[in-house]
């Protein structure tokens, strides 16, 4: 989706007229058909394309210190122009951690409930920041709604248990639809990040990895993904994680060992202190619900830029 900014233009003050002027137009009646004053303010709704994107070196560091002269836009390969660019490290967080439950994961649930809680203490701010938790297995459970109490997410947290098969593409499609779908975007702009604990293993969900995906991009939505495979082969699952995150601007990991995961958890929250944001008004202005390619081209070589594959034009 599009972020909706109104621009405000005030028009010029019209000319103040001859003293003589309006001594006459005092003692004259108002023209009936005489055009309504044009003083006031007009609104005009201009639609922004809003991208959230991280840029790394070629060793995988984060930079940080670029601006928006570093940067091409493209949109389906035509240039774009940049009207707002910003390094967001303060932007309001809205997580979702989505913990796969299945009968595969069992040996190391509670490394990944202990790491998970670990994140959330660290990353969310409690005035700024909530995060929700869902649990699948076969079906997805919100096992915690919207908060910022630390302490009531780690209680869900310590409360899953495994058992049954997998519905993941059903619980990112779940997740992002009634949880992170908002609409017109809310004010001011929220990062909505989805992390999914999981060997990405699909065997039970009604929905398709594209339809989970395509919620996932109309709900602006970034996905991590940190792999519970411990096979040391990069399975069908791993690709699915990893295809879900480089969608979205996201990012997978693969621990080797479960002990692992704490670390994993700790590189997302550096990277979502240490992101870029720009904005542009789209040149193609059709409003026909289309998917739109993005692309960001750092003029610098050597830089690999994170960021969201496309978005879908709102409908007419």
């Amino acid at each position: 989706m599009k972020r909706f900014v109104v621009l405000v233009f005030l028009l010029a003050a019209l000319d103040a007229p001859l003293a003589a002027q309006d001594a006459d137009s005092a003692k004259k009646p108002a023209t009936p058909n005489a055009a309504p004053s044009q003083s006031g303010p007009i609104k005009v709704r201009v639609e922004l394309v809003n991208v959230l994107f991280t840029v790394a070196n070629k060793k995988n560091h984060l930079v940080i210190d670029l601006e928006k002269d570093d940067f091409r836009v493209l949109e389906d390969n035509k240039p774009q122009t940049i009207r707002y660019f910003s390094r967001e490290t303060n932007l309001p967080l809205r997580i979702g951690i989505l913990v796969d439950t299945s009968n595969s994961i069992r040996a190391r649930l509670h490394f990944e409930q202990e790491a998970a809680i670990d994140f959330l203490d660290t990353t969310l701010r409690p005035a700024t920041d909530k995060a929700f938790v869902v649990a699948f297995d076969v079906e997805s459970q919100l096992v915690q709604d919207y908060t910022s109490d630390v302490e009531k997410l780690a209680n869900a947290i310590h409360g899953l248990q495994a058992g049954g098969g997998t519905g993941l593409y059903d619980a990112i499609y779940f997740a992002c639809k009634a949880k992170m779908l908002i609409f017109p975007p809310p004010e001011p702009y929220l990062r909505r990040v989805l992390i999914i604990v999981s060997d990405g293993l699909d065997n039970q969900s009604e929905h398709t990895r594209d339809e989970a995906l395509a919620m996932a991009q109309r709900g602006e939505v970034t996905v991590y993904g940190i792999s519970t495979n411990r096979s040391g082969i990069s399975a069908r699952g791993d690709k699915v994680l990893k295809y879900l995150a480089e969608q979205t601007g996201g990012r997978a990991f693969f621990p080797f060992e479960a002990s692992d995961l704490a670390a994993n958890f700790q590189e997302i929250s550096r990277e979502l202190r240490s992101q870029y944001s720009l904005a542009y008004v789209a040149t193609n202005q059709a409003r026909d619900g289309t998917f739109r390619t993005i692309t960001i081209e750092p003029r610098e070589k050597g830089m690999h830029v994170r960021a969201k594959q496309g978005y879908f034009a709102p409908p007419q």
